[in-house]
This record gives structure tokens, C-alpha cells and sequence, in this order.
């Protein structure tokens, strides 16, 4: 178990404690006192000890290291345990808020809370609002929207208790239908900080990625770096407290492979500067504009196994010298050939032209081959 593991652990058993002991007695002194609002206060606090179990869970298996069935990690646990939370809230807001509505329909008569239970208040609201500090801290270090999702649990369980203390005092001043509010006021609450919270995790969950404004941001970054002619198919997604990045970048065909794989990793650099939170970037090095399918080379094109053999066959009949380096650039749904040969070959120059240009008339039989260059090497 890694520390970030037995923090969200500690955090969350410390505030599953103080639910299991707010809930009963709001509970008790609630219907000891008469106040339909503490009650359901006391209901929202053990509700939290459901979601609590959930989170110890996630924070169990969600921050495991990514291993050959999950090569991105698990946290998408977390994610869905966040969804899990928010669906809870709004299942205990309608709960606490159908007896209240009821009777304020109804037109029913209500009693007058006893003083004991805005002690209750006070002591829930000032307890829950130092779980909900402490959680969150922990939260934002350990970079976890689960976490987040079971502190802002705490906080509505501390805001619903000023609702109620505000009841509990309206009724005691006369207005005895106000703790009857108070309910519907914190359940109303409860099932606007579940929608929140739910809605974002079930956007990761379906890939949502960065808005425009910070696409457009990273693009232009990207377009920064030297050696870098355009960026297409910019793609992100978020997976727990990671965001996945997938890019398509392209450069001169005339760089080696390794120039466009350094490129690659300035890309990445560039791009986790950009985003500064916890990025899993795949850059895909690109010499034409790929978006275009119609420009595109196509799949058909053949390889350098099925190419070269024949090409060095051909240089070697028509010369008798066998050929060197040969490069292959594949543009415009041709393939560009680049031959180089030593210069010890024993041609002089006017058989040398004559050569390259028969080569140049062979090689145009075939209609993948588009432009044709030899090279002579000095030496």
C-alpha cells in the first residue's frame, strides 16, 4: 500500500467515525426535540457512511499501478465510484425532502424544536466543515476527484446544518413551519452537489476532453517548437486525475527518423509543461498531412522488403555496381526514392548519366515510384 493509498484511507475512516456519530445524534435529539429538519440532517449523515465504504474501496483497488489488463491504471474506479456518490446524494435529498413537502401541503401544524438540537446544529456544522478542510487537502495533493466528491459530501452535510439551524430558529421565534423549509432547503442542496459531482464523472467516464480554449493553447504550443510545420488530430480524455493526449504532429520528410522521434519527446515535454497535471502523451510523427485521406498515402503502398530488393536488382543490371543506401519517402500516395552510390563505382560521367537515366525510365514503369534521385557519395 502506497502512502497516497493509507492517506485517502486514514482521511476516510476518520470521517466515517464522525458520520456514524453526528447521524445518531442528530437522529436522536431530532425526534426527541421535534425538528423534521435535524432528522434529516441525521439521515444526510449516515448516508455519508454509504459513500465512505465506496471510497474506501476505491482508494483500495483505483490507485493500483497500471499492470497487462489495465495498462493506463485503475483509476476510472474512482471515477465511477464518484458517479456512485453523486447518484446517493440525490437519492437521500429526495428522501429527506417527501415527508417535509407533504405536510407543507397538507397544511399540517408543527411543533417547536427544543433547544438541544441547535447544539446538535452547531457542533454538526463545525465538525463537518473540519472533516470537509481536511479531506479536500488531502484531495487536491493526491490530485483525486473521488476524494474530492466525499469531502464536498462533508461540506453539504455541514451546509445543510446551517439550513437547519436557520430553521431551528425560525421556528423557535414563531414561524414553526420554517424547520419543515429547512428540509426541502438542505435536501434541494444535497441533490444539486450530487448532479455536479455525478455529471463530471460520467463526462470522463464517456471521454469528454479539455475544452477548446486550453486544445487551442496546446496546438499553438506545439506549433512553437522548431522543426514543427503543423499540428492535426489534437485528441485528450481525462481518466481520474490523469489526462490522455494524443497528437498527430508534422514535420520535414527529409529528417531522419531519429530528428522526428527527438521531436517527439520535445512535443511531450512541451505538452506537460502545458497541461501540469499527471499526462499520458502518445505523439504520432507525421510527413504530410494525414487528416486529409485523400491526400494520404494509402495502405496499399509497398513495403521495403516488397521495394528494394527489385531496385537494387534493377541498378546492379543496368550498371553492373551495386547500389548503396536507399531511402524511401512516402509522399503523396507515392513512394520517393532516394539511391545513393560510392564514388569508387568506375563509370565515368557520361556513362554515369546515361545509367541514371535508364534507371530513372525503368523505375517509372511502376506506378507507385514517384520522384527518383541518385547520389553520389564523395570518397
Amino acid at each position: 500500500m502506497n502512502s497516497g493509498q493509507r492517506d485517502m484511507i486514514r482521511v476516510t475512516l476518520i470521517g466515517a467515525v464522525l458520520d456514524l456519530f453526528l447521524g445518531i445524534a442528530k437522529i436522536l435529539f431530532g425526534l426527541l426535540g421535534g425538528s423534521q429538519a435535524l432528522v434529516a440532517d441525521g439521515v444526510h449523515s449516515l448516508s455519508d457512511l454509504v459513500t465512505d465504504v465506496v471510497v474506501l474501496y476505491a482508494a483500495r483497488y483505483g490507485t493500483r499501478e497500471a499492470d497487462s489488463d489495465h495498462p493506463y491504471g485503475h483509476e476510472r474506479i474512482q471515477t465511477v465510484a464518484t458517479v456512485f456518490i453523486g447518484a446517493m446524494l440525490i437519492a437521500v435529498a429526495l428522501g429527506i425532502a417527501w415527508q417535509p413537502v407533504v405536510r407543507l401541503l397538507a397544511g399540517t401544524d408543527f411543533s417547536v424544536p427544543g433547544k438541544v438540537t441547535l447544539v446538535i446544529a452547531l457542533l454538526a456544522i463545525l465538525s463537518k466543515e473540519c472533516i470537509y478542510h481536511y479531506t479536500m487537502r488531502v484531495a487536491r495533493r493526491l490530485r483525486s476527484s473521488m476524494l474530492k466528491a466525499n469531502a464536498w459530501h462533508s461540506r453539504t452535510d455541514a451546509l445543510s446544518s446551517v439550513v437547519v439551524l436557520v430553521g431551528l430558529l425560525g421556528a423557535m421565534a414563531g414561524l414553526t413551519y420554517l424547520d419543515a423549509v429547512a428540509a426541502v432547503v438542505v435536501a434541494a442542496m444535497i441533490v444539486h452537489v450530487g448532479w455536479k459531482l455525478g455529471w463530471e464523472s460520467i463526462r470522463e467516464l464517456i471521454d469528454t476532453g479539455l475544452d477548446k480554449v486550453r486544445l487551442d493553447s496546446l496546438g499553438r504550443a506545439l506549433e512553437e517548437i522548431e522543426g514543427v510545420r503543423g499540428v492535426h488530430r489534437l485528441r485528450t480524455r481525462r481518466m481520474g486525475s490523469q489526462v490522455l493526449v494524443d497528437v498527430h504532429v508534422m514535420v520535414s520528410p527529409e529528417i531522419s527518423v531519429s530528428e522526428g522521434h527527438r521531436l517527439s519527446k520535445e512535443a511531450e515535454r512541451v505538452l506537460q509543461g502545458e497541461i501540469g497535471e499527471p499526462t499520458d502523451i502518445t505523439v504520432h510523427i507525421d510527413v504530410e498531412d494525414d487528416e486529409d485521406e485523400e491526400d494520404a498515402p494509402p495502405e496499399s503502398l509497398p513495403l521495403r522488403s516488397d521495394l528494394v530488393p527489385g531496385i537494387r536488382r534493377l541498378w546492379l543490371t543496368i550498371t553492373g555496381v551495386p547500389a548503396g543506401k536507399i531511402q524511401l519517402h512516402y509522399l503523396s500516395r507515392k513512394v520517393d526514392l532516394e539511391l545513393h552510390i560510392g564514388g569508387d563505382h568506375g563509370l565515368d560521367k557520361h556513362e554515369l548519366r546515361e545509367a541514371i537515366t535508364r534507371f530513372r525510365e525503368a523505375c517509372r514503369q511502376d506506378p507507385v515510384i514517384g520522384d527518383i534521385k541518385v547520389m553520389q557519395e564523395l570518397g
